[in-house]
């Protein structure tokens, strides 16, 4: 009301000194005008903006909350279960198979926060490894089935080549580990999901995670990559997660100088998440080669460089 008030009076002004012919106080008049409205426009911009942060920070603490005390009110259940009833060595066997579930979860949560709090320093403290493309995504792959409770040859469709990729091996664990689970989790019911890689010249490298879900709408894709987005209001969402994934996705992707867009699959259904990434491409020793085909059961070779990843994963590297 004030900021129409003030531009009202400012424009009674204007057409008086215009109409009394004051053309030196006409100038500053308008020029004092066309001030007072981009300051009007850039402080309505900023606060709007603020709002939306303030949303979704709420939105944040929601889902932290109910991602928080779901495993541990299930822990407890299961606990005092055990405390309270004698029970059959087959039934505790699956309660301490469940509570372990749980625990991963809460341990996967509390990474998660942690990780990104020094997303700008992870870029630096790895040193260049040989990584293998295809086993890398295998396992992610395996990981988010397992999370999800799906089997992998019902999920997945693998055209990957036999790449060997010299970079960080933390940074692509956590990008593709964030982008295949977000694929398993959105894909549909039941999810499918497409994965793809192609290498352009010795320096750059495409891979492509396409899922068959409800997609991600056009006015939003860039808002997916914000801190804390998830699109719709936190209480009415079915999907468990706090809205951090693909931020960390696009803080990692930009730290290795790529980028990571969201495109409309060629049949309309669901989306795809292109990610580019200039790095250099070794030659793949024969005896790496990983088979792909969801039918065959993988066995990840274990170097030095996969039993530092083993224990990245185990430690929560892959956060969603």
């Amino acid at each position: 009301m004030l900021a129409s008030l003030n531009i009202t009076l400012m424009v009674v002004l204007i057409v008086q000194l215009a109409q009394q012919q004051r053309w030196l106080a006409l100038i500053l008049g308008t020029f004092a005008l066309g001030i007072s409205l981009f300051g009007i426009t850039f402080y309505s911009f900023l606060t709007i903006k603020e709002i939306q942060l303030n949303r979704r920070q709420s939105n944040f603490v929601d889902s932290v909350t109910h991602e928080l005390k779901t495993p541990i009110a299930a822990l407890r259940l299961y606990l005092d279960t055990l405390i309270l009833r004698d029970l059959s060595k087959e039934d505790q066997r699956e309660f301490y198979l469940t509570m372990e579930i749980e625990l991963e979860r809460l341990d996967r949560l509390i990474n998660q926060l942690l990780e990104v709090a020094r997303l700008d320093a992870i870029g630096s403290q790895t040193e260049p490894e040989h990584v293998d493309l295809g086993s890398l995504l295998r396992s992610h792959a395996e990981m988010a089935c397992k999370h999800h409770k799906y089997e992998l040859q019902d999920v997945f469709t693998f055209d990957v080549p036999a790449l060997a990729l010299d970079t960080r091996r933390m940074l692509i664990e956590m990008i593709f580990g964030n982008l295949i689970d977000n694929a398993v989790k959105y894909g549909g019911d039941p999810p499918r999901v497409d994965v793809t890689a192609m290498a352009r010249g010795r320096d750059r490298v495409v891979i492509r995670v396409r899922d068959y879900g409800a997609g991600v709408p056009s006015h939003q894709r860039q808002s997916v990559f914000q801190m804390f987005f998830r699109g719709n209001d936190e209480l009415h969402r079915t999907r468990k997660g706090t809205g951090l994934g693909l931020y960390i996705v696009k803080t990692l992707v930009g730290i290795m100088k790529g980028r990571v867009v969201v495109m409309d699959p060629p049949s309309g259904e669901g989306s795809i998440f292109e990610v580019t990434l200039p790095v250099r491409l070794v030659t793949k020793p024969e005896n790496s080669a990983v088979s792909l085909d969801p039918n065959v059961p993988f066995k990840a070779e274990k170097t030095d460089a996969g039993a530092d990843a083993d224990s990245q994963r185990k430690s929560g590297a892959t956060v969603r």
